[in-house]
């Protein structure tokens, strides 16, 4: 399964044949013991990434997706962790460092911008100090030198007179205006890998739309590779070449984003696109949600975990859904990977998902010659 996946150059791939990608994780498993018994995180997940491109990493709270990368980023204890398989950041090893190894990672290759800013950013130090101390943390430069350079950066991320407010505390700043300061504490030392966690939670759409210009604007000025966790389809199309949408703790569907949100195999994958209001139909209609709550992590039910609250279970023949995990392979359209039994899942999607979908958006969808972001226009862009 891995190195079906492994060995395809992903569509807008930049290695070249032979090298290895920036970033490769390979069968991260992540548990977390606790008193009521062992929690399953993260399992058997996989994927690579290039300088350049953009991850989307999608699905329901408690699915996985922060605990993944925060493994990428080290910061889970050892000590009250249990987490195998690889994760090798521009070719060396990251499982398994100590703490002051990974301070030489963290910071300079790999960075992360938090969910939530204000708790995020220390309410005792000045917006600037802080920037200041994370750039000298992988630079020998004095004071003076981090602190025009924490100007610097607040410049670049659009806070208007950055001179005079990089000595404001975090509380100081505006929701929109935290998340650019830890945009620019995050590129401060220009990482390779930018983690965005949740980036536009908690902001009005006109500040969710800046900060995503911004991030492609970086990107495309530092070359880095991003991972994006959200659970916003829109944000993805607009961002991410290829999606990887988890549940349970596992990979359930990976591929180009086009095809991810226009030939979706997976039925949880179904669920998401089908969740989605139309903007433009009748207020009063009622959406679509999924049925059931996401699975206890404690306790991953058996065979498929997304069977018991997967509509289309009984297409499947005899009981493969209950007692048997279906591997992520290739779908009908190579690399596309999804785990699911159902023998057709395209007849599936065609005639029962896509004519209950919200009108503006399966009308979208079966444009297909259209880029993805088309189907997920949002008006407020």
């Amino acid at each position: 399964m891995t190195e079906t996946y492994l060995n395809e150059q992903p569509q807008g791939s930049t290695a070249t044949k032979g090298e290895e990608p920036f970033l490769v994780v390979e069968n991260l498993t992540v548990k977390f013991p606790t008193a009521d018994g062992v929690v399953h995180a993260v399992t058997d997940m996989s994927y690579t990434l290039e300088q350049g491109s953009t991850l989307g990493i999608v699905g329901e709270s408690g699915s996985g997706k922060s605990v993944s990368s925060m493994a990428i980023m080290g910061l889970h204890d050892y000590k009250r962790t249990q987490m195998s398989g690889s994760i090798r950041v521009g070719g060396r090893e990251i499982i398994g460092l100590t703490n002051n190894q990974m301070r030489s990672v963290r910071g300079a290759d790999v960075a992360m911008i938090f969910q939530d800013p204000l708790s995020a950013l220390h309410p005792f130090y000045s917006i600037g100090a802080q920037i200041a101390e994370a750039y000298r943390a992988h630079n020998d430069v004095s004071k003076s030198q981090a602190r025009t350079k924490a100007i610097e950066m607040l410049d670049r991320v659009g806070i208007p007179q950055a001179r005079s407010r990089v000595d404001d505390f975090p509380h100081q700043f505006s929701g929109g205006m935290r998340q650019r300061a830890m945009i620019a504490m995050a590129l401060s030392n220009d990482p390779k890998l930018l983690i965005a966690d949740e980036p536009t939670t908690a902001l009005d759409v006109t500040v969710q739309a800046q900060i995503l210009d911004l991030l492609q604007e970086l990107q495309h000025d530092f070359n880095s590779a991003i991972i994006i966790i959200t659970h916003d389809l829109g944000v993805v199309a607009e961002m991410a070449d290829d999606v990887l949408v988890m549940y349970g703790g596992r990979a359930v569907e990976h591929g180009s984003t086009k095809e991810i949100l226009t030939h979706p195999e997976m039925p949880y994958t179904w669920g998401l696109l089908s969740s989605i209001p139309d903007v433009a139909g009748d207020t009063d209609g009622r959406l679509i949600p999924i049925p059931g709550n996401p699975p206890s992590l404690l306790s991953p039910p058996s065979g498929c975990p997304f069977h018991p609250r997967c509509p289309h279970r009984d297409k499947v023949p005899g009981d493969l859904c209950r007692t048997e995990l279906p591997p992520l392979e290739v779908g009908a359209r190579p690399p596309h990977l999804k785990r699911c039994h159902l023998p057709d899942p395209d007849a599936v999607y065609e005639a029962e998902v896509l004519p209950v979908m919200a009108p503006d958006l399966a009308a979208a969808i079966q444009q297909q010659d259209g880029p993805a972001d088309e189907a997920f226009a949002r008006d407020d862009r």
